[in-house]
């Protein structure tokens, strides 16, 4: 599990679009770094639509959303059409990435822990939220981008 103050580890990711998504592409950006067990699951839908909602906000504070899961490329895809998600769904098939970050703890796990990080536009993390409960939980993601400097 990453901490305050600690460097985001830097990785390579297709996207729902089958584009490389690099966490050192939105350097002198703020990101929120949202791991979600299962795409278009009831839960992981509300909460993906409630990061949808609030996006033009998150996206007039400069700060990029992306989502991560273990799902595969057509599975984040069609989560992302069904609900009109306007971020990234990254897909970390070898749990790699997932394991740096804690959001699995083997590469045996079958879902991430649902893990959100704020990260700066240095790459260092400036907030983790774990044991997310889903309400509320954008709203509260959002408060803290916005009393960001």
């Amino acid at each position: 599990m990453l901490k305050p103050g600690d460097l985001a580890p830097d990785f390579v990711l297709p996207d729902h679009a089958g584009r490389d998504v690099r966490l050192s592409e939105y350097e002198g950006r703020k990101v929120v770094l949202w791991f979600y067990p299962k795409a278009d699951t009831q839960t992981c839908a509300a909460e993906g639509l409630a990061f949808a909602q609030h996006y033009d906000e998150f996206q007039r504070s400069n700060v990029a959303i992306l989502g991560v899961s273990l799902d595969p490329l057509a599975e984040n895809a069609a989560f992302a059409r069904r609900h009109a998600l306007p971020f990234p769904l990254l897909s970390d098939l070898d749990r790699v990435m997932t394991t740096e970050y804690g959001a699995v703890t083997s590469p045996d796990d079958a879902y991430t822990k649902r893990i959100t990080y704020v990260i700066d536009e240095d790459g260092r993390v400036v907030r983790s939220f774990v044991r997310v409960k889903p309400d509320g939980h954008v709203e509260e993601v959002l408060e803290t981008v916005k009393k960001l400097p």
